[in-house]
């Protein structure tokens, strides 16, 4: 049986490579972004253009968004010339942004009005799980919709869990990057205490890699500190617009997030400062200043 056109708008970091990988996949693909460059790219590898999400709506049976925040998604689904201005009947919508689970739920429910699906599905792995299709997604909706979905899932990821209804999937995805954004800060800071301590902090973290503490964080982040390698695979700006969707999820349903909090303002002291486009382990950086401690790399 031929695959259905998929509709996907929102090319940036992460957008990109997984518009790609569903074309390797062999799926005939229509794409639309705020910047042309990222559409001509893969126009040249079998994807067709669109001028607007609109017209991606009149031209697909299925649609996917991967964009940056809550009011982006909202303009791309409820604005003018956005989806929802020209949506048929039976079409699946697949959000993969971060998003608020409340906007979730919201156009969750006006895609159920207009006779459609939706699911809120956000993913975590980073641009490397992008472009290696391992990204772990996490999915709101309903169990038809979701089975309709599965082939596309799995060109794009590994860990595919249907974690409840809509909304739940942005639940899910804003406990992910509590725990991220928080082991982040706290291997910052064991390797800054180490390095202060006169103790070469690479030798710190291998030591810990093989106990207790171990994580990836610690594996892949830790390496990135000690190398002072910053190279946004997502940024701090958009870990701190996470971190705040998580603290407004706690506030909605009366969960103190002290951690979280203190980590968001940490995060948010890194925008301030101008740093808001490294890669969210320069979050080290920090808590290099306020220790007036550096980290060296000694291996």
């Amino acid at each position: 049986m031929s695959k259905p056109i998929v509709g996907f708008i929102g090319l940036g970091i992460m957008g990109k490579p997984m518009a790609r990988n569903l074309i390797r996949a062999g799926y005939p693909l229509i794409v639309h972004n705020r910047s042309r460059a990222a559409v001509d790219e893969l126009t040249r590898e079998g994807a067709q253009a669109a001028t607007d999400a609109k017209e991606v709506a009149g031209r697909t049976e299925i649609i996917m968004t991967m964009l940056p925040d809550s009011s982006d998604v909202d303009l791309v689904y409820a604005g003018e010339n956005g989806i929802f201005s020209a949506l048929k009947s039976g079409t699946l919508l697949i959000d993969m942004s971060t998003i608020s689970p409340a906007v979730a739920r919201k156009l969750a429910g006006e895609a159920q009005r207009r006779g459609c699906d939706m699911l809120d599905a956000p993913v975590s792995g980073g641009e490397a799980g992008a472009i290696s299709a391992s990204l772990s997604i996490m999915i709101g909706g309903e169990a038809a919709a979701v089975a309709r979905a599965m082939p596309i899932f799995e060109s794009l990821g590994k860990n595919i869990v249907h974690a409840g209804r809509a909304g739940a999937g942005q639940v899910t995805k804003a406990a992910n990057q509590m725990v991220v954004g928080t082991t982040i800060a706290i291997v910052g800071e064991a390797l800054v205490l180490a390095a202060k301590a006169g103790v070469d902090p690479a030798k710190v973290r291998q030591a810990l890699l093989g106990g207790f503490a171990q994580s990836k964080i610690l594996e892949a982040h830790g390496q990135k500190m000690l190398e002072h390698n910053f190279k946004p695979g997502f940024r701090i700006l958009l870990h701190e617009k996470d971190m705040k969707i998580a603290l407004g999820a706690g506030f909605e349903y009366g969960v103190p997030l002290m951690v979280t909090s203190q980590v968001a303002q940490m995060m948010s002291a890194m925008k301030s400062m101008g740093h808001g486009d490294l890669d969210h382990s320069g979050l080290v950086k920090l808590i290099e200043q306020m220790a007036s401690t550096e980290l060296t790399h000694n291996e």
